[in-house]
């Protein structure tokens, strides 16, 4: 069930076009000293709240001119509308005021990002009154000129403009949309000029669907006119990961951009790549770009067409829109990033996700060290939004970055604390550090752990007597078995009474065998997915 949130679109008259814009509160700040001077800058956006359900025998007093435009949507009758107003004027300072003239806008659908319920938007339009001042601290006018220039003129450092300004009031404004959007689906433009798709794919709990990413030019001659460019395309896509039974609509897409279509992926996995044979079939004249130890690993049957490797630093020109490939190693040894110049917004494949973490890919290249480094190359960008490839975008850039910092050096504090109080094994190692873990996650949290005591190593903070060979020893048939063992002992094998024993031992054997030699996590049961926060 989605649940509901009142945006409101404040204006001086009815003839200007200016509104009014609130500073957005950030994220707590993380109380360590080495993230202090990573600070995100300041966010502005509408007043907005969340909106709840009335109580019994409760009703709105609040008289909406057009609400009834929202009724085959949502019925208003059944929300506090009041309460979320007083919320929302409280913001600036005003009161709610039963004579005061409220309008219903627009009801604006979010797609399925997950995880977590929906949450719709609906925008409404008051007038201040003559008599009425706002607080100036924390929310001031801007008109729409002023919006698009923050939105596509982007310096790092300087305010941003929020979604629900986007959304709300310049979508159409900044640009017209030159392709086809199938009616089956929903999209977020924002920022301006980058649409981020969400589409059902095989990836893991607690996602459900890979973020498709279009990026298509305004102006189609600005592509032959700057040859300083790399690479150059009309339209750009970005992995084109959806399952097989939406490719339909991934091809609708396709046939409606310009046959001079880029296809960028950010690492090989399948919930990536799964379009690409449909993209190939409607569009031979695409060109797949890619890192090459990403092109290794895609199959021919997925593409066999025109092809560019990338390493980072490249430079790509969609018509008037420039991009820049950024090498973001650590998912993957292949994982690549992507910078959207104008608006600043990097696109970050499985770098960041929504909620959680993403596991680093030991198969493929995945590396602490790599990672770290990654991390720290972004926040040194000063990128104003995240756009990963699972969830929602990201408001709040800098913030997440070093949350991800501080987890990953938690969890490499306490993997040495654990090998320090006498821990060699993998399976002892975890068994002291994730003792607190559902041990259902020890599984794909494995992979972490190894990858940290590697780096450990790399650092030289490993104990004089801890033996590598031993451990790396330890890190398959060992682990395994006592992690089985471990897993029955929790009971499960008795809430099962449909799987025998031996069914029970092979599936879950399989499983942890897929962890360490199947590409893309594809025989990992659906609630050890690749998504955890290991």
């Amino acid at each position: 069930m989605a649940n509901y949130r009142v945006a409101l679109i404040v204006r001086r008259s009815v003839e200007g076009n200016d509104f009014l814009v609130v500073r957005q509160t950030p994220p707590t700040s993380l109380p360590e000293k080495e993230y202090e001077n990573y600070v995100d800058s300041d966010l502005w956006d509408l007043p907005s709240a969340l909106l709840g359900q009335l109580g019994e025998g409760n009703s709105c007093t609040t008289v909406i001119d057009g609400a009834d435009s929202a009724s085959n949507k949502v019925d208003l009758q059944k929300l506090d509308i009041d309460s979320t107003l007083d919320q929302i004027f409280s913001l600036v300072g005003l009161k709610r005021s039963v004579d005061r003239s409220l309008a219903f806008w627009k009801c604006v659908e979010e797609p399925e990002f997950g995880p977590g319920p929906l949450i719709h938007t609906l925008f409404l339009v008051g007038m201040l009154k003559p008599d009425e001042q706002i607080r100036q601290e924390d929310s001031k006018w801007m008109s729409n000129q002023c919006g698009r220039g923050l939105l596509l003129n982007v310096k790092p450092g300087n305010d941003r403009i929020g979604p629900l300004v986007v959304t709300g009031l310049l979508t159409g404004k900044v640009g017209s949309r030159k392709w086809t959007m199938p009616c089956t689906l929903l999209d977020q433009e924002y920022p301006p000029h980058v649409t981020v798709i969400p589409m059902r794919s095989r990836t893991k709990e607690p996602f459900r669907t890979t973020n498709l990413i279009v990026i298509v030019a305004d102006d189609f001659t600005a592509s032959s006119e700057n040859s300083s460019f790399s690479i150059s395309g009309d339209a750009l896509i970005m992995d084109p990961g959806c399952h097989t039974e939406f490719h339909s609509e991934l091809m609708e897409i396709v046939a409606s951009l310009p046959r001079k279509l880029l296809v960028f992926v950010t690492h090989h996995h399948y919930d990536h790549v799964d379009g690409l044979s449909a993209i190939q079939k409607i569009n031979p004249e695409a060109t797949l770009i890619a890192h090459e130890n990403t092109m290794k690993r895609i199959r021919k049957d997925d593409w066999s067409l025109d092809h560019v490797r990338v390493s980072g630093g490249e430079e790509i020109n969609i018509g008037d829109q420039r991009l820049s490939v950024i090498f973001a190693p650590g998912h993957t040894d292949g994982h690549m990033g992507l910078l959207h110049v104008s608006t600043n917004s990097l696109i970050v494949g499985d770098h960041c996700v929504g909620q959680g973490s993403a596991l680093l890919d030991i198969r493929s290249g995945g590396n602490m060290k790599d990672y770290f480094q990654t991390t720290y190359k972004f926040m040194e960008m000063s990128p104003h939004v995240l756009i990963p490839m699972h969830g929602r975008v990201n408001l709040w850039p800098k913030r997440m970055l070093c949350g991800y910092l501080k987890h990953r050096r938690d969890r490499e504090y306490s993997t040495l604390k654990a090998i320090e109080s006498g821990a060699e094994t993998l399976f002892d190692i975890i068994a002291i550090s994730y003792a607190d873990v559902d041990v259902r996650l020890w599984i794909p949290a494995s992979s972490n752990v190894r990858l940290h005591v590697d780096y450990l190593a790399h650092q030289d903070k490993l104990p004089k007597d801890f033996s590598m060979q031993k451990f790396q020893r330890s890190c398959l048939l060992n682990f395994l078995s006592r992690w089985t063992w471990k897993y029955l002992k929790t009971g499960v094998f008795i809430k099962i009474p449909k799987l025998s024993a031996v069914k029970f031992l092979t599936a879950i054997t399989l499983a942890g065998l897929a962890t360490y030699f199947l590409p893309g996590w594809g025989l990992l049961p659906k609630k050890l997915g690749k998504f955890c926060d290991p």
